[in-house]
């Protein structure tokens, strides 16, 4: 049974930092590029952070580069998200998401989300 566990959101004061924690099991985890998305209410889901399967190399929305860290542990079927200096826009709930494509087939999990609430 594939499973996502976020773990780490919270209230935090604007230019605070929080760490998300995202376990996996029940797939091959270090064959999917983890990704990070988060959906604020009334906006839709947007992809803040990616990081890829075998490289691990990164990529960012914008609106975060500078002050998130995507990064993966395939050991501990863990991928992290460092978010500093956080304002109040980067309130959302956000998710975990892994995914893969093997020639026509995708494979695409997701997490329940974790609030995180940028406050004063």
């Amino acid at each position: 049974q594939v499973q996502l566990v976020e773990s780490g959101g919270g209230l935090v004061q604007p230019g605070g930092s929080l760490r998300l924690s995202c376990g996996a099991s029940g797939f091959s985890f270090s064959t999917y590029t983890m990704n990070w998305y988060r959906q604020a209410p009334g906006k839709e889901r947007e992809l803040v952070a990616a990081i890829t399967s075998v490289l691990g190399s990164a990529t960012y929305a914008d609106s975060v580069k500078g002050r998130f860290t995507i990064s993966r542990d395939n050991v501990k079927n863990t991928v992290y998200l460092q978010m500093n200096n956080l304002k109040p826009e980067d309130t959302a709930v956000y998710y975990c998401n892994a995914f893969r494509r093997l020639a026509s087939l995708k494979f695409d999990y997701w997490g329940q989300g974790t609030q995180v609430t940028v406050s004063s």
